[in-house]
């Protein structure tokens, strides 16, 4: 099993949300442990009934409880809590190949990148259903065009960041909107992101799937809208002025070619309808002007909220010193 040799002095915390994974969470643990040795692996438990925490524990995991539920709510408890330099999230549902733990650290510190995604590749149709590929993709698609850039598994649960990347990142989403906020943190901040492939399988015997494909399907989509409105502002409100525009000058266009035509305004209320709703056009118009300076202001701020913490690259450079020294004095 790879070990990861360029971390330097880095501190590596891996953290694990579980809910009901008893199943599960010892292979990961160890996995996790074989894979990163001097890791401090986390496993966040949200009120689990099946005696996860005590299996986690004693597989040698520093067992925190969560008792807000949502995967969101726990990345946003272990992000405050958890002080490192990398960062390593993995599920504790042993879908995930946990002992890639090593290559996701080493390319992020290598790179040097902010955010290493690792890109689901999988063999069977059990392990990842095709209503979730195909909504996977349409999300991806959805955030790609919004934002003018895309990850290739926005979804994915396996992710490897650095210390001003989790620092900077606000973590207000409280279920599986998770990921397609972090992926957008990505993006909003335009930090560098490496992908790496990894394998992805079914769930073990006893475990059972907590997303349900359309209701957190129709989450995620609101998510994304509610952050393509505060992130692009001015798309957002233009796209609806356009459309209030666009019916008042369906509702008002045959009340002034009357007018032109007879001097005569006999529909009164549609004139007053269109011209309310051509008001609201131009106000939304407005808005997201000014949404828009608001928002330059708050990503100026997350800017420099993630420029405070140092880069990757000062404990692959502080390794690469010590060799050199070593070799001096040798």
């Amino acid at each position: 099993m790879r070990q990861v040799h360029t971390t330097g002095e880095a501190e590596i915390a891996v953290i694990v949300p579980c809910y009901n994974e008893a199943a599960a969470v010892r292979k990961v643990v160890t996995e996790l442990r074989d894979s990163l040795p001097t890791a401090r692996i986390y496993v966040y438990d949200n009120n689990s009934t099946d005696g996860t925490a005590a299996i986690a524990a004693d597989a040698g995991a520093i067992v925190r409880l969560v008792t807000r539920k949502g995967k969101g709510n726990v990345i946003r408890r272990a992000f405050a809590d958890v002080e490192a330099d990398v960062y390593l999230l993995i599920d504790g549902d042993d879908t995930y190949d946990a002992a890639r733990a090593a290559d996701l650290v080493e390319v992020l510190l290598t790179g040097p990148y902010d955010h290493v995604v690792g890109v689901r590749r999988h063999s069977t149709v059990a392990a990842y259903r095709p209503g979730h590929t195909l909504g996977n993709r349409m999300l991806t698609g959805a955030v790609g065009t919004l934002f003018g850039r895309e990850i290739t598994d926005m979804l994915s649960g396996y992710r490897a960041f650095s210390r001003r990347y989790v620092k900077s990142f606000p973590a207000l989403s409280q279920e599986f909107e998770i990921e397609t906020e972090l992926t957008i943190h990505s993006l909003h901040l335009r930090v560098p992101v490496a992908e790496v492939e990894v394998g992805y399988k079914e769930r073990p015997e006893g475990g059972e799937s907590k997303l349900r494909t359309y209701r957190d399907g129709v989450r995620i989509l609101g998510w994304i809208l509610h952050l393509a409105r505060l992130e692009r502002p001015t798309l957002f409100h233009g796209a609806l002025a356009a459309a209030f525009g666009l019916l008042a000058l369906v509702l008002g266009l045959p009340v002034v070619l009357e007018y032109l035509d007879t001097g005569l305004v006999p529909r009164f209320p549609t004139a007053i309808l269109a011209s309310s709703i051509g008001l609201v056009a131009i106000l939304l118009a407005v808005l997201g002007y000014l949404l828009d300076a608001v928002g330059r202001n708050r990503q100026e701020a997350a800017r420099l909220s993630y420029l405070r913490h140092p880069a990757p690259t000062q404990f692959l450079e502080s390794a690469e010193a010590g060799v050199d020294a070593r070799r001096t004095v040798g």
